[in-house]
């Protein structure tokens, strides 16, 4: 059974802009081709393929939601919601946060280029801190090659769409893989121990992300960091891709300390995790949208230095082509001269 339903998100909206991040990364559960987004998701046994269109512009973005599948299902109907709202983030306000900062040094400029970038997160608080625990001091790509792998392992399937879909894996089915079976996904002993006991702590109880999502950000935190292998990045990454917390800011993360104090704020070195944090404090209580719009800028910076360097490359290469042309025409009229020294 296929659904089909039109969801009004929280203009500007950009599913383009925001869905992109996803297409960065080793994917099988969030798919973006550009155009669509497209997951399979859960709930209990009944399981539908979400796909969502966006039509217009930024500030007339309306969304188009298929949902093929046990689509009658009020849970998966609910899922299906929850995704699109939180995230792909388009119950997410962003015009208090547009007209507090858009004559900020730091994102200002992003602001005004990329309207309707929303965080790109995942329905739930497991998925986000799982894959947070993937990424602790390694580069995103290898922690999503890792997670594609559980995800190809261990993840629900299901033929729709016209082909098989898989899911995310549920905290059931990893509790129930031992450490050392983990550690063959090519993870430390320390972070195959922090999944179990991740995954043991949703899968019984100890861990609810509705109570959670009821706490304070701090207090989440707390919760959180009680759990083997999580400390505070780690718990705030999960906060803010899986409950779509808008007031978080990571400020121990490499990106925020090296990339972010260099590229954006002229840095020479590293700055300290404190005074990171200090920083952000300007942009309360919209922490997270800063962060992701400082990091557009960011993006934007390298694609631009990028750019002139390979036009640079492409102008000392045609420089030496047309150098190589001149030789070669000069070469030809001193041979036709009969002047050419040729080799005996």
């Amino acid at each position: 059974m296929i659904a089909e339903f039109a969801y009004e998100p929280r203009r500007p909206y950009s599913l383009a802009l925001t869905a992109e991040r996803y297409a960065r990364f080793p994917e099988v559960v969030d798919l973006f081709d550009g155009a669509a987004y497209r997951r399979l998701i859960f709930s209990g046994r009944r399981r539908a393929l979400l796909t969502v269109r966006q039509e217009g512009s930024p500030s007339r973005a309306v969304l188009r939601v298929s949902l093929e599948g046990d689509s009658d299902a009020p849970a998966v109907a609910a899922l299906a919601r929850r995704v699109i709202g939180i995230a792909l983030g388009a119950d997410t306000e962003v015009r208090p946060f547009y007209r507090a900062h858009r004559d900020d040094p730091v994102v200002g400029a992003a602001i005004r280029d990329f309207p309707g970038l929303r965080p790109a997160g995942v329905p739930s608080l497991y998925e986000a801190a799982l894959t947070a625990i993937l990424a602790q001091q390694v580069n995103l790509k290898f922690a999503y090659d890792i997670r594609r792998e559980l995800s190809l392992a261990y993840g629900r399937r299901a033929r729709l769409g016209g082909g098989i879909r898989v899911g995310f894996p549920e905290p059931a089915a990893l509790a129930a893989v031992t450490p050392r079976t983990l550690r063959r996904f090519r993870l430390s002993r320390t972070k195959a121990a922090a999944i179990h006991a991740l995954s043991r702590a949703f899968a019984g109880g100890e861990v609810r992300e509705d109570e959670l999502a009821t706490l304070s950000d701090e207090a989440a935190i707390e919760r959180l960091t009680k759990l083997h292998g999580i400390g505070r990045w780690t718990a705030e990454i999960a906060l803010m891709r899986g409950l779509g917390r808008m007031d978080i800011f990571p400020a121990g993360d490499l990106g925020v300390v090296k990339y972010v104090a260099r590229g954006l704020l002229n840095r020479a070195a590293n700055a300290k995790e404190a005074e990171m944090r200090s920083f952000a404090e300007r942009w309360r209580p919209h922490r997270t949208l800063a962060l992701v719009y400082a990091y557009a800028e960011l993006n934007r910076r390298r694609a631009d230095a990028a750019l002139k360097g390979s036009r640079a490359d492409a102008a000392l290469k045609g420089n030496s082509a047309d150098a190589a042309r001149k030789g070669s025409r000069a070469e030809a009229a001193l041979s036709s001269a009969g002047t050419c020294p040729r080799a005996s």
